[in-house]
């Protein structure tokens, strides 16, 4: 992630967190929950279905990964949807039903030519808490290490859950909100301090009324956009020290802002994580509640490598004209890494 200003710093303040991934892709892995039940697979290994990149193919070293979810698993046990299981394993074949959304296509890439680590996640739960109308979706971009990233990866979407179970009258939004915060205290009673995560997350509902609800959360410059009659309509808001109201809360805080960045190191101002400067770079979370439509199509899911160097309705028209969602988020991947991205990598695509 492009956050980070001081990256030697922040580099030796992760290896003294102990967090895990630090050199190449190969030892990254991105997790993806299908039915409530975990899959990991490392970025650089065969059960992604690897795609050709312009990096890759010049012989930068680039290691491109894209992983086709429009899969579905037997329904889990009860105490699997309760607890978000994390079995290991191959990702699912493709060619099975989602029950919560037609289809999602994920693809992500290290971006070798100038990042040596991935620091991205991404999860994806159908049948969220057991309930096949409902799906957890989200892109986490870490900075500083992988400890903000993994934690965050592993528990947010848990803590989502028990709110919703614990409090059936509760507003998903306010579930959402009140599990980043949740999450972002647990994490500042572990040793991870200096790493953080921006992220975007999507929850996908069929309310008691009937409608279908899509609920979104954001910390940070992760980002959400519906395409809607092929519109695109931005879910999310990018939390930068670029951002007037967020310098101010900043410097309301006792902090500053030089260059954009927040006391002159953090370029985004919202995150989960980065316990060391908590009191400026806070995780409440940015929310979002939309009512679908027929014409509320696609939903897209990405880090700021992607949004550095594309605009909302590029993305939106790139995959409106596609059918498959894998091709969709492969087709937004290149896109980035032709265009000159310099981050790593992480898209996802719901077809709703």
């Amino acid at each position: 992630m492009s956050s980070e200003a001081n990256n030697n710093s922040a580099t030796s303040k992760a290896s003294e967190e102990g967090v895990a991934g630090g050199g190449s892709a190969a030892n990254s892995a991105a997790t993806l929950e299908i039915n409530g039940t975990a899959t990991t697979s490392n970025s650089s290994r065969s059960e992604h279905h690897a795609i050709a990149t312009p990096a890759s193919s010049s012989g930068s070293g680039s290691s491109s990964s894209s992983s086709s979810t429009n899969a579905s698993t037997t329904p889990p046990t009860a105490a699997a949807a309760a607890t978000g299981a994390t079995d290991s394993g191959e990702h699912q074949s493709a060619g099975r039903k989602y029950t919560s959304v037609a289809s999602v296509g994920v693809s992500h890439d290290r971006n070798a030519r100038y990042r040596r680590a991935m620091e991205d996640e991404h999860v994806v739960v159908d049948t969220f808490g057991g309930d096949p109308n409902q799906g957890y979706f989200a892109i986490y971009d870490g900075h500083g290490g992988r400890g903000a990233v993994d934690f965050t990866a592993k528990t947010l979407h848990k803590n989502l859950l028990d709110l919703l179970t614990t409090n059936p009258d509760i507003n998903p939004s306010e579930a959402l909100r009140q599990a980043y915060l949740l999450t972002d205290k647990q994490m500042s009673e572990t040793q991870i301090q200096f790493s953080g995560t921006t992220s975007i997350t999507s929850l996908v509902r069929k309310e008691r009324d009937g409608r279908r609800v899509l609920y979104s959360a954001n910390a940070g410059d992760a980002r959400a956009v519906l395409s809607r009659n092929g519109k695109a309509e931005r879910l999310s808001y990018d939390h930068k020290g670029s951002d007037e109201s967020e310098a101010k809360r900043i410097i309301d805080a006792g902090g500053f802002v030089v260059l954009n960045r927040v006391n002159g190191i953090l370029a985004v101002t919202r995150s989960l994580g980065d316990h060391a400067m908590k009191e400026y770079v806070v995780g409440e979370p940015y929310l979002t509640t939309i009512t679908l439509e027929p014409t509320d199509t696609h939903l897209i899911l990405a880090c700021d490598g992607l949004w550095d160097v594309t605009t909302d309705q590029e993305a939106v028209d790139m995959i409106v004209t596609e059918s498959d969602s894998q091709k969709m988020s492969d087709k937004l991947l290149l896109h980035a890494l032709r265009n000159g991205s310099t981050d790593n990598i992480s898209v996802m695509v719901v077809i709703l």
